[in-house]
């Protein structure tokens, strides 16, 4: 999963070139960290943590918080740096602490706050010692983001689509009234693996899902969530301009109700009202193949990790402590759109409260996993983008682009055996 961001990576190189091993000692004796924070310079998030970025210096003059904005390609950026030993202080771990960074960064569950750390998480981010390493801001759980007065415009309400087909006569309703059922963005990198991301869980079964872990892939199973996005293609749900459609402009559609879904994170909602306020937005669970089969993404997303590297670990703990304090994480949390990723913080997500207590609170629905980050090997996600990307606009069938992606997945697997 990939979050939207500012700057392009080459002009990152550039600006962080002299921040060497990721924080500095000024001669004042001011410590300066350096804090990659993976967001987009507009984020209502990024917005939030650099508040309390300023409150946490007030209090401790001896220390400044570089808070940096991620460039465009943030993986990739970070591949670099830690190949060539430029580490910046603190990262932000996209959903990878475990799996991909922590071999890099410091172990935390000996934190003075790891007592509290949200046991909804464990899976994600917790090895089978029980370390990890990283503090979790929010504890991710999402369903599809949805526009209440388009739905209701055009007869529905979220409790009537339980099953993808339930989806696809919402879908048509709302076309037929004007509007576009699906906004999502081409332009960027992210929004068309999300699909994948979304649909995945439901269209495998447990048989399926233990073989891709063990290598195994069929192409017929992941060419059912293909052949599903080719048919929302082919029906005319996606907007118009998805080529060319940013994140924000999905945002935007979504908030002034010129599109009914969104496939993304709670944090897309939060900025989405930023546009329209008096938005009535939510999330839903997502809709499965089959009737009773509904369930909740989620997942690590806004975590940040200490470099094993930084020539300021004690400065650092000190920052991460300082935003697991209640009251600051309760606001981080809260920017999101998510709950805290820390139990002792208060759950208050405004706007998105009630899509929260319908669906998350009653732990009914299953939480299912961001499906890249446990399923597929290490380096498939732009195989996921890419190939998603050719059946929205034509350019290839979902038998072509299945075959495409077990193609990259049995080269990846054998590269990350």
């Amino acid at each position: 999963m990939k979050p939207r961001f500012a700057l392009l990576a080459t002009a990152l190189a550039l600006t962080l070139s002299t921040a060497a091993c990721g924080g500095a000692s000024e001669a004042s004796g001011t410590t300066t960290l350096e804090v990659q924070s993976g967001l987009a310079v507009d984020s209502h998030l990024r917005k939030s943590l650099e508040d309390t970025s300023k409150k946490f210096e007030e209090k401790n003059p001896d220390i400044k918080i570089n808070l940096v904005t991620a460039g465009d390609g943030y993986e990739k950026d970070m591949k670099v740096r830690l190949a060539s030993g430029n580490v910046p202080d603190i990262w932000a771990t996209h959903g990878w602490s475990k799996l991909r960074y922590s071999q890099f960064l410091a172990p935390l569950q000996n934190e003075a706050w790891a007592k509290d750390f949200n046991p909804a998480l464990a899976d994600a981010m917790k090895d089978d010692d029980g370390a990890f390493h990283a503090l979790p801001l929010d504890t991710d759980i999402a369903g599809i983001a949805y526009n209440q007065d388009v739905l209701q415009k055009a007869g529905f309400d979220v409790a009537d689509i339980t099953t993808w087909d339930d989806f696809a006569a919402a879908a048509r309703a709302i076309k037929a009234n004007g509007t576009d059922p699906i906004t999502i963005s081409g332009k960027d990198s992210g929004p068309a693996g999300n699909l994948v991301d979304w649909i995945a869980p439901g269209a495998y079964d447990e048989r399926g899902l233990a073989g891709l872990k063990d290598g195994a892939f069929e192409t017929a199973d992941y060419q059912k969530i293909l052949a599903q996005v080719q048919g929302w293609a082919k029906e005319g749900f996606f907007n118009p301009d998805y080529s060319s459609a940013t994140s924000s402009d999905m945002e935007k559609a979504l908030a002034q109700g010129k599109a009914a879904f969104m496939f993304s994170q709670n944090r897309s909602i939060t900025n989405a009202l930023e546009y329209n306020p008096e938005a009535k937005l939510g999330f839903m669970p997502v809709p499965s193949f089959e009737a009773g089969g509904q369930y909740l993404i989620g997942g690590e997303m806004n975590a940040y990790g200490i470099s094993k590297s930084s020539k300021h670990p004690e400065a650092a703990k000190k920052f991460l402590a300082f935003l697991a304090e209640p009251e600051n994480l309760s606001v981080l949390a809260k920017a999101s759109g998510s709950a805290p990723g820390l139990t002792n913080a208060g759950t208050e997500i405004g706007a998105l409260q009630g899509s929260y207590d319908q669906f998350v609170k009653p732990g009914k629905l299953p939480l299912a996993p961001y499906f890249d980050r446990v399923y597929l090997p290490n380096g498939m996600w732009n195989t996921l983008v890419t190939t998603t990307d050719s059946v929205i606009t034509g350019q290839s069938t979902a038998d072509s682009a299945a075959s495409q992606v077990g193609s990259d997945f049995a080269s990846l697997y054998g590269q990350n055996k």
